[in-house]
């Protein structure tokens, strides 16, 4: 009986290993890195928001999750919606530094949305893994409609 369930779990397996960006609907954590991106937290998304006034901040989760709250300033561009063209009419200049986020380590939109603009050329892209779970967390202002 064992037996009948391994070709299930041999593919389950490899799903998790090979599949592409998680969500946090199914538990699963994101990469503690994404190759190519610089991984901040909450601390270096204040820094890099006074260092660098052109930074775009990209809201990579769904609409329905930016109605929880959302850090000012950031546009949302839900991951399911991001391609190259939409990234080019918010972000023109490919070397313009772009920080993307979702809900945290369990959401996997922001990973998605970071290897996209990477794979359409941008340059200079951070990756804030804590999202919003993380700003919440400390206590940090965000607005919410």
């Amino acid at each position: 009986m064992a037996g009948r369930h391994l070709p299930v779990v041999v593919v389950l397996a490899w799903l998790a290993a090979f599949a592409g960006p998680v969500t946090a609907d199914n538990g699963v954590v994101s990469p503690d890195s994404i190759p190519g991106t610089t991984k901040v937290d909450a601390e270096g998304v204040l820094d890099l928001a006074e260092k660098n006034p052109e930074l775009v901040i990209v809201d990579a989760r769904i609409r329905q999750d930016r109605l929880q709250g959302y850090i000012e300033g950031s546009i949302s561009l839900p991951d399911v919606d991001t391609s190259c063209e939409s990234l080019a009419r918010i972000i023109p200049q490919k070397s313009t530094p772009v920080l993307f986020y979702c809900n945290g380590p369990k959401c996997g939109r922001s990973v998605h949305s970071s290897r996209k603009a990477l794979d359409c050329g941008y340059t200079g892209v951070y990756w804030y893994r804590g999202g919003f779970e993380e700003w919440k967390n400390k206590n940090y202002p965000y607005l919410k409609k």
